[in-house]
């Protein structure tokens, strides 16, 4: 019995003894690939660079106005993470679609497999290039945005610039005093932006203020800081220069406030037409239809009220509320 116990355990420790050999390798493979992929959920674009950063050199080059877009926006993220970030979104939403869509027509509303499956795979296409677009368009609409803000306030700072510069006070505390301002400006993050590139990069003054230039997405601001360094080049008088540009923004200023009033009087008319009356109408016209029993299939009156109401009627809103941000002032 003693032999036939040792016979048994022997035959059940073997498969072990064999499987050891290959389990710390496959064990520090498993380790080495979770020490390269290391999920931070604070950053995610860290995450999607770690994931997917070292495949997708071959699309940079899709993306260089994205990556020049991302430099003038202010946003503090490299242009190959972005990138990753942006791939790895659309195709994690394309994927979920395609799950989604299938899965509501066919258990909910009943349609044929292979339906479901076409309008999926349509539906996934079209989720990841919205997806794409809109990581594309929001380094568009982020510097756009800090043009505006800095557009605004140039002629109070231009102005501020000129009563330091008429006390004597040099360029650099110039903009370190622009940098020390409480209140929330675009101008401040310039400034403090540039007051960084001084103290710790090393830079001059006016190489700081050259780079300020080209990565600034306003016209304004960078003919203000390209002015500001031909001036001191040529010894020319800074409060003069500042208060000169001071009363041109002021004058720009007042023409940009009297266009707006314009363009408000037309939304306001566009808004009654198309997101008020034309709702209306269409609601109307689809309930005579739907009591009448017209329309079948996707053409029911009953299914496009539905959208009209809970799509269509929203997405028109937020599109109004989008274009009336991007062309309303900050002050």
């Amino acid at each position: 019995m003693s032999k036939r116990k040792k016979n048994i355990k022997g035959t059940s420790t073997r498969p072990k003894k064999a499987s050891r050999p290959l389990l710390p390798p496959i064990l520090r493979q498993f380790h080495r690939w979770a020490e390269e992929i290391r999920l931070d959920t604070k950053k995610p674009q860290v995450f999607a660079y770690q994931v997917i950063g070292k495949r997708i050199a071959r699309f940079l080059p899709f993306f260089e106005d994205m990556g020049v877009n991302l430099r003038r926006s202010g946003i503090k993220i490299s242009f190959k993470a972005y990138v990753s970030f942006a791939i790895l979104m659309s195709m994690l939403v394309s994927v979920s679609v395609m799950i989604l869509i299938p899965t509501i027509l066919t258990v909910i509303l009943g349609f044929p497999v292979h339906s479901s499956l076409l309008f999926g795979l349509g539906g996934s296409l079209f989720a990841g290039g919205v997806t794409v677009t809109l990581f594309y368009a929001y380094p568009i609409y982020r510097a756009d945005n800090l043009k505006r803000n800095l557009e605004d306030g140039l002629p109070f700072t231009t102005g501020y610039m000129a009563i330091l510069a008429g006390a004597g006070v040099p360029p650099d505390r110039v903009f370190r005093s622009l940098a020390e301002v409480d209140a929330p400006l675009a101008v401040s993050d310039e400034a403090k932006n540039i007051v960084r590139d001084v103290e710790l990069f090393g830079f001059d003054i006016l190489s700081a203020l050259e780079s300020a230039s080209d990565r600034s997405p306003s016209a304004r601001f960078k003919e203000l800081l390209e002015g500001f360094i031909a001036t001191v080049h040529s010894g020319g008088s800074l409060t003069k220069y500042l208060r000169d540009r001071s009363r041109q923004y002021m004058k720009l200023k007042r023409i940009a406030m009297s266009r707006f009033s314009d363009a408000l009087a037309i939304l306001a008319e566009f808004y009654v037409t198309m997101l008020v009356a034309g709702p209306l109408i269409l609601v109307v016209m689809l309930a005579v239809m739907a009591m009448l029993g017209g329309g079948t299939g996707l053409f029911d009156p009953r299914l496009l009220l539905y959208l009209l109401t809970y799509i269509g009627i929203p997405i028109g809103s937020a599109v109004f509320l989008i274009i009336l941000d991007v062309i309303s002032p900050r002050r």
